[in-house]
């Protein structure tokens, strides 16, 4: 007979971590051995809220951030308290996160100073640059001190860590998770939002990324409506990030035109609809980087680094940056060249097969939470 289910502590504080750790979650609660104990964190409240409604995932404890300032340091410092204060109270076995968010690192900090075992899901990605992305290159790299068990979505992510220092033993080659989520998505058929465009060639965008900010992102925009005035049968459809930073210049700069949409985040079924009925994808968001390359979507990239090599190498994915030239130029080749268009047009899967969470909840099991027999 087995001892009572020991308690995964899983901590989620954006949309991404949802969808990310949501199949984690699902095998840990389907287990015999395991009582997942999600923890939301409201570093992207509302975000956060519809994603977990999106996977039928409901918190055990939610910790609210006070946002008066608007600054990483609120999140960071109140998060890391307030799940300190939670732990006080329970007796978990492992605290499990996944990627590069302030909350991720404020997670991997509570449990290093309360000696609890981290699972990093999604470990190792690196860009080599403290500054690109920031600030999620420092956030993963100290996610990375303190785990237990670091979960590496490709070969690229394992041998990073083991160039750090990594113990072999410690290192997962499970596959990103978030294929399982895409194509347990897909699979379903899911609707297109109802406001898509009905143009030959949609363009979906996704823009977020605090270093872009400023001039880069305005750069970015510019580059965007020029390709719809240059090209008729070309449309944007750009589910718009909350942030302010993004929605005001998006509404200056891309506002108005017939064939651009600028709407509300969308529902992760909506997304991968969205995605499926794209033409091609421009985004900073690492996750579309890891997504539409497995449904068959180009990819160009509106960041000069990335920590997903693999997507590159696939041929699937080019990065672009935020100079205009760059942009008009990338999007250019793809409307004018069929066959370079073919050539990034086709499903590659450089992050696997759609089966990383049970590779992650076995090792769990097998080398971070043995749970003895009576």
């Amino acid at each position: 007979m087995m001892t009572d289910r020991a308690i995964c502590i899983c901590v989620v504080g954006t949309r991404p971590e949802v969808i990310k750790m949501a199949a984690v979650i699902a095998r840990l609660g389907e287990s015999d051995w395991a009582r997942p104990f999600i923890v939301s964190i409201g570093q992207h409240a509302e975000l956060l809220d519809r994603a977990m409604a999106d996977f039928g995932l409901v918190a055990d404890h939610h910790i609210a951030i006070d946002r008066n300032r608007g600054s990483i340091l609120e999140v960071a410092s109140q998060a890391m308290d307030r799940l300190d204060a939670l732990l006080e109270g329970l007796d978990p076995a492992c605290v499990i996160a996944q990627g590069d968010t302030t909350t991720v690192m404020a997670a991997s900090l509570v449990s290093f100073y309360r000696k609890l075992p981290f699972v990093h899901v999604e470990a190792g990605l690196r860009t080599g640059d403290l500054r690109a992305p920031f600030p999620e290159e420092f956030n993963r790299r100290v996610a990375a001190l303190g785990a237990r068990l670091h979960c590496a979505p490709t070969q690229g992510a394992a041998q990073n860590l083991l160039a750090e220092g990594i113990s072999d033993a410690d290192i997962l080659l499970s596959g990103n998770t978030v294929i399982d989520a895409l194509l347990a998505t897909a699979a379903q058929k899911p609707r297109l939002p109802a406001d898509f465009l009905d143009v030959p060639r949609p363009i979906l965008v996704t823009a977020h990324r605090r270093e872009s900010f400023g001039s880069q992102m305005e750069e970015a925009f510019a580059a965007l409506r020029a390709v719809v005035e240059q090209y008729p049968d070309i449309g944007l459809y750009f589910p718009v990030h909350p942030n302010p930073n993004t929605l005001a210049l998006a509404h200056r700069l891309l506002g108005g035109h017939e064939r651009i949409v600028l709407t509300q985040p969308l529902a992760y079924p909506q997304l991968v609809a969205a995605m499926q009925a794209s033409w091609i994808v421009v985004t900073d968001s690492g996750g579309l980087q890891e997504e539409a390359p497995a449904l068959g979507k180009p990819v160009l990239v509106l960041r000069d680094v990335t920590e997903r090599p693999e997507a590159i190498a696939s041929g699937a994915v080019e990065l672009v940056g935020t100079d205009r030239s760059r942009i008009l130029q990338a999007i250019g080749k793809l409307a004018t060249n069929p066959v370079a268009y073919a050539a990034m047009a086709r499903p590659v899967f450089p992050y696997g097969d759609g089966t990383a969470a049970e590779r992650i909840v076995a090792a769990i099991r097998q080398r971070v939470v043995p749970v003895k027999d009576r």
